[in-house]
């Protein structure tokens, strides 16, 4: 009986793992579309501009998770002065991590679009952002 449980619990928690990771790679798909309709890249800027873009969300996510790691490393309540001192200023050293990052693609799509794709950009990423936020909204309204 108890391995029977067991397949079953395993079996819930890899689709759930599976599920999460389709949702990303389904997100994703759907902000490469939301980015080449809105930018309107032409072939040559396409070609440049997406192995820029790549590279720069993967050092994203990678500080992401650099931050998400270090805050849940123990427990708030739980942090001594000099510990939470300590996380605090790696708080700081992300930010400005993210700060440099995002001075590097400016400065490197630059190279390969006009500035006014660049802003455009900017603000294309926060209407996807924005989307994603409402159709995580109305989709939890529904399950109330």
């Amino acid at each position: 009986m108890k391995t029977t449980y067991s397949i079953l619990l395993i079996f819930f928690v890899s689709a759930s793992v599976f599920a999460q990771r389709l949702d990303k790679e389904k997100i994703k798909a759907l902000k490469i579309a939301h980015i080449t309709e809105q930018l309107n890249l032409t072939e040559n800027e396409a070609q440049k501009f997406w192995p820029i873009y790549n590279t720069n969300e993967a050092l994203e996510d990678q500080l992401r998770k650099q931050s998400t790691a270090r805050r849940k490393e123990k427990n708030q309540e739980d942090l001594s002065e000099t510990e939470a001192k300590s996380l605090l200023l790696d708080m700081v050293q992300l930010e400005n991590d993210k700060q440099e990052l995002q001075s590097k693609l400016v400065n490197d799509l630059l190279k390969v679009l006009p500035a006014t794709k660049i802003i455009k950009l900017m603000q294309v990423e926060r209407s996807f952002r924005r989307k994603l936020i409402e159709e995580y909204k109305e989709r939890h309204s529904r399950r109330d």
